[in-house]
């Protein structure tokens, strides 16, 4: 699982289409191969797209399923680096477009045209999906994409280094403040909430009671309490109680298992990792609430599969994925958890995951089902930037939080407006 250290490619940073559709060019990465020839299967030829996991073995997984199929000839292009979502729509845009590939629910995808419908698949079975997953690939009451795998995001302790500082773990934003500092000395920094501190914008936001937009689809996530939790992660960003400039970002838990940090901010693919490393020496604990009538939140990440709408073979690659990800049901258990630690999106799945009923990964399944949040198709690229801003704006260089959530709200409502009118 050393894997899950490579530091080129932030895989769980929250992808989205927005900008990507605007691109033109053909995607220079894969050169002149665009993946139409090879495979075992017979007639049709089908390229899919994936950005390239960390997880030792995912590549050859995802390439063993599709050999396996022998209804079409299945290419995967792996595509490593940091942009996986310039290139994938930069390649949607020419005659090398994949015919499946993975992402994000995003209704850009839709109101484009880019994506098919895919409630003819889904339908018969979705009620062993999540209801909070189908609820999130749901546009317009139609179903666009197939859920793939759930990806929790919580914080890992150290529990010796907090029992060695005289420290709980923490039940509300304040005590995280006050832990970092009784955290950090000469070697150990307190807490590490990624390089750039922006993983944990939403988690925030969330933990006070707000959301990213409400049910009308308008901004809900100005409010005086984020403001003041912005504060706090500036406090600790300030006084030097977060670990920053670590060689391997969030989403990688090697500052966790060397030693670099007390409480760190990853999800619970890392989870075999971490416990090999430190045995029983390890905790988590969600996002602490950080305003009264808040509560503690957990990030949902995950990857779904999408048909390009204008694929040439538009039938044929929604049959694979009805084969793939509906029908094969060893294949989606061996994806979600031979291979880090992940949710399976079936609940049927789910609920007879052994490797999820005990010890730490069960705790990981209580706080997803008990504080997690899903995707919003609404919350564009341009809004995540626009919020990392505001990150980079008051905790970074300490300018005013309020300032720097009404420079979101400018760009906010402008997607908005685009959107919804």
């Amino acid at each position: 699982m050393s894997a899950l250290s490579n530091s080129n490619w932030d895989r769980r940073t929250v992808l989205r289409a927005a900008m990507g559709l605007a691109a033109t060019g053909a995607l220079a990465a894969c050169g002149g191969n665009n993946g139409r020839g090879g495979g075992a299967g017979s007639g049709t030829n089908l390229t899919q797209y994936f950005h390239a996991y960390g997880e030792a073995g995912t590549e050859q997984a995802i390439k063993r399923y599709a050999k396996a199929y022998d209804k079409a000839n299945v290419t995967t292009q792996w595509i490593t680096g940091s942009n996986f979502e310039s290139k994938l729509f930069s390649a949607l845009l020419t005659d090398n477009a994949p015919d499946v590939f993975e992402f994000h629910p995003q209704i850009q995808l839709v109101r484009s045209g880019q994506v098919a419908d895919l409630s003819d698949l889904v339908d018969p079975v979705k009620d062993d999906f999540n209801q909070a997953d189908i609820a999130s690939h749901t546009i317009d009451g139609k179903i666009w994409g197939v859920r793939m795998i759930d990806d929790p995001q919580f914080f890992y302790y150290r529990k010796s280094m907090l029992a060695d500082a005289g420290v709980e773990p923490p039940a509300t934003l304040d005590e995280l403040v006050e832990a970092a500092a009784k955290l950090t000395s000469d070697k150990v920094k307190g807490v590490f909430l990624g390089n750039s501190v922006t993983p944990v914008m939403n988690p925030l936001i969330w933990s006070t009671g707000a959301d990213t937009l409400d049910g009308q689809n308008g901004i809900a996530y100005h409010t005086d309490a984020v403001a003041e939790g912005l504060g706090k992660l500036r406090t600790m960003f300030k006084d030097g109680h977060l670990l920053l400039d670590a060689p391997a970002d969030w989403w990688d838990p090697s500052a966790l298992t060397q030693g670099l940090v007390a409480i760190q901010w990853c999800g619970m693919w890392a989870m075999p990792v971490i416990e090999k490393a430190l045995g029983d020496d390890v905790g988590i604990i969600p996002f602490p609430s950080s305003a009264d009538g808040g509560k503690p939140a957990v990030t949902n990440g995950g990857w779904s599969m999408f048909v390009n709408a204008k694929s040439q073979h538009l039938d044929e690659a929604k049959e694979y994925v009805k084969w793939l990800w509906i029908d094969q049901r060893e294949y989606q258990e061996d994806w979600a958890l031979s291979y880090g630690f992940h949710i399976p999106p079936r609940t049927s799945l789910a609920d007879s995951a052994d490797k999820l009923k005990t010890g730490l990964a069960a705790e990981g399944v209580r706080l997803f089902n008990e504080f997690g949040h899903f995707d919003n198709p609404a919350w564009t690229q341009a809004m995540i930037v626009a919020l990392e801003g505001v990150v980079a704006d008051s905790v970074r260089k300490g300018g005013s939080p309020e300032a720097a959530l009404d420079k979101a709200d400018t760009t906010v409502n402008r997607e908005l407006k685009k959107l919804f009118g």
